[in-house]
């Protein structure tokens, strides 16, 4: 190593760009010959020198450069630094997708300052840190964030999770890659479920049936505070269709048949109160469902409920309205609501109600 000391003080006498590049690529080959150890007093000279041609190449010798490096075990740190902070994708990319010498740091450093295309090469990186992938999601773009969630490896938090689903929700293009997303909990997941074409509701309900039931308190909890802040305020003849129902109630006369008379003389906010205390569903839940006219959503908390197929068809004609071929669209609704299992609907509607239940 000696040797190769001097012969590295040597080289670096060379001033010409052709000799320039001619040097840095046998610096490099003295360096994958004698592969230093951390604390050989070489690997600094290593570095020094190999840094400094860097910044006099042109990009095309720097990615070559690049390439070379990022599968070193033990590559010189400012080196692997300066490559990885590189505006220059093709130089910067080989480094943030492949080196396991740059740090969480510089990959953070990278992630606030470079280009879209360095965010898509640090998502691209097995093992991402959470607090790595935090920053992506704070500045890229879907189109990035569709690589970051087909990285497997790549880990992010819980805040990061609330705010890709807030993303999706309003970025359709990304939804299927959220639904598709296996680490996204649950309840988030759930989240998604009214605004997702069919496709990805099916998606959605597969996964709710493979929770294990002991488990389900524990991903509920993580939601608490979500649930509380997406409230929204209560009709303003809620008071008075509250007394209706709890009226009714003292009759004994509260049925889901009962449902059926609020829908037919228009007592909608009577009718939600009501489905949501028949059915065990919180009452921005039941709302939704309705102003949204989700009948698949309405046969779910119906089947959780245990109600008759007959009355969820009749709700359905009445939520649909005349305009909407109801009794066409409400039979199609009565076959999904048939071939839904109880417990996956119980579960799905724990999921929409949050850990408040």
């Amino acid at each position: 190593m000696k040797q190769s000391a001097a012969q590295l003080m040597d080289l670096a006498r060379e001033k010409s760009g052709d000799r320039r590049r001619e040097l840095m690529h046998r610096v490099a080959d003295m360096y994958f010959q004698f592969s230093p150890r951390p604390d050989d007093p070489e690997l600094g000279l290593f570095d020094d020198v190999l840094s400094q041609l860097a910044l006099e190449m042109e990009s095309k010798v720097r990615a070559e450069l690049a390439n070379r490096m990022a599968l070193a075990r033990n590559p010189p740190a400012g080196l692997i630094r300066s490559l990885a902070l590189d505006e220059k994708i093709d130089v910067a990319s080989p480094i943030l997708q492949l080196s396991r010498a740059v740090t969480e740091a510089d990959l953070i450093e990278v992630a606030r300052t470079r280009s879209e295309a360095h965010l898509k090469a640090i998502s691209r990186r097995s093992n991402l840190p959470s607090s790595v992938s935090d920053v992506i999601l704070e500045r890229a773009e879907e189109s990035t964030l569709e690589v970051l969630l087909a990285n497997a490896s790549a880990n992010l938090s819980r805040e990061a999770h609330e705010r890709l689903v807030d993303r999706a929700l309003e970025h359709p293009a990304l939804q299927g890659a959220v639904v598709r997303y296996a680490k996204l909990p649950l309840d988030l997941l759930n989240e998604m479920y009214f605004v997702v074409e069919s496709r990805m509701r099916s998606a959605i309900l597969q996964r709710n049936a493979q929770i294990k039931p002991e488990d389900l308190d524990d991903v509920l909890r993580q939601s608490r505070d979500r649930v509380v802040a997406r409230k929204k305020p209560l009709p303003d003849d809620f008071a008075r269709a509250q007394k209706t129902v709890k009226a009714a109630e003292i009759r004994g006369v509260i049925s889901p048949g009962s449902l059926v008379g609020f829908l037919r003389s228009g007592d909608n906010t009577a009718y939600l109160i009501a489905i949501s205390r028949l059915a065990g569903v919180e009452f921005e839940t039941a709302r939704t469902i309705h102003e949204r006219r989700e009948l698949d959503a309405l046969s779910i908390i119906c089947k959780a409920a245990s109600f008759d197929r007959a009355i969820f068809i009749t709700l359905a004609v009445l939520v649909l309205g005349r305009e909407n071929n109801p009794m066409g669209r409400a039979r199609e609704y009565g076959e999904i609501y048939e071939a839904l299992p109880r417990e996956v609907a119980k579960r799905t509607v724990r999921f929409w109600n949050g850990p408040l239940t």
